[in-house]
């Protein structure tokens, strides 16, 4: 699924003066009825879906942003739009602020997996404050939409390349490791999985020869993400690592190494 085709114009929408979450969710739902493919969904079911799935957890997750999204029966495609509301709307937000830009999914009830490649794929573009910014001060849907797409990348058919990359990212910090994931993750061509794993000091400390160079308490958090990315993906990848966690060659709670595949063949669930 590419999100540059999941994006709808006809779902766009700038400027719009809602002044609760209940009148977002009604605009955000009238605005997706306007898409061919929900033609056979009444609006009342769309605005239902979204409802319910706030119900679950808030989808505002702070810095004044949103990504209403649910998953429907009868729904055939992604429908992918964005509502901008700039003076605020109190949301239910993680961090408690007002917010101002909703991009929303409606998705078909069976692709979980691609649902999640496009809100990670949505994320990476909000995650930008710069970007968010430039998409509040669209003073139309159009502009609105042409400001987001500038940010998306534009990725082919994963079909289309044979040949993969293999990822391993080793982290002891649990922030750096969502952060991570989420890059991985919102890559149509990456196949993501994620191992445990133990410090080499949590063996080594119990040696005589080494006890004393270690304190009992020692590293609490350790995983390994593998991932398996296309190489034209490859410098991408690693730039938006070293853009969300800083240089990689200063940091000690972190390690990342790349192989060539020789054969990659298969996909798994995420």
């Amino acid at each position: 699924m590419n999100l540059i085709n999941a994006l709808r114009s006809e779902c766009v929408m700038a400027q719009a003066d809602c002044r609760t979450r209940e009148e977002v969710l009604a605009a955000i739902a009238k605005l997706a009825k306007k898409s061919a493919v929900l033609a056979n969904l009444e609006e009342s079911v769309l605005l239902k879906g979204l409802a319910d799935r706030e119900e679950l957890s808030t989808t505002g997750f702070g810095n004044g942003i949103a990504i209403p999204h649910c998953r429907l029966d009868g729904v055939e495609d992604f429908v992918v739009g964005i509502l901008s509301v700039p003076d605020g709307v109190e949301f239910a937000a993680m961090d408690g602020a007002p917010v101002k830009l909703f991009v929303f999914i409606i998705a078909p009830s069976s692709s979980s997996n691609i649902h999640i490649k496009v809100l990670s794929a949505i994320s990476q573009v909000l995650n930008v404050p710069a970007n968010v910014e430039e998409m509040l001060q669209a003073p139309t849907g159009e502009v609105l939409a042409e400001n987001f797409l500038r940010h998306v990348r534009d990725e082919a058919d994963p079909k289309e390349h044979d040949n993969k990359n293999l990822f391993r990212v080793q982290i002891q910090d649990e922030e750096l490791f969502q952060d991570v994931i989420k890059i991985f993750a919102g890559f149509n061509s990456s196949t993501v999985m994620v191992t445990e794993a133990e410090p080499a000091a949590n063996y080594i400390h119990k040696m005589p020869l080494f006890a004393g160079f270690w304190s009992d308490k020692q590293a609490e958090f350790c995983k390994v993400i593998l991932a398996t990315v296309d190489k034209k993906d490859t410098n991408e990848t690693i730039r938006r690592i070293e853009q969300k966690v800083g240089s990689l060659d200063e940091r000690d709670d972190i390690l990342l190494t790349v192989q060539e595949l020789f054969y990659c063949a298969g996909n798994l669930n995420i």
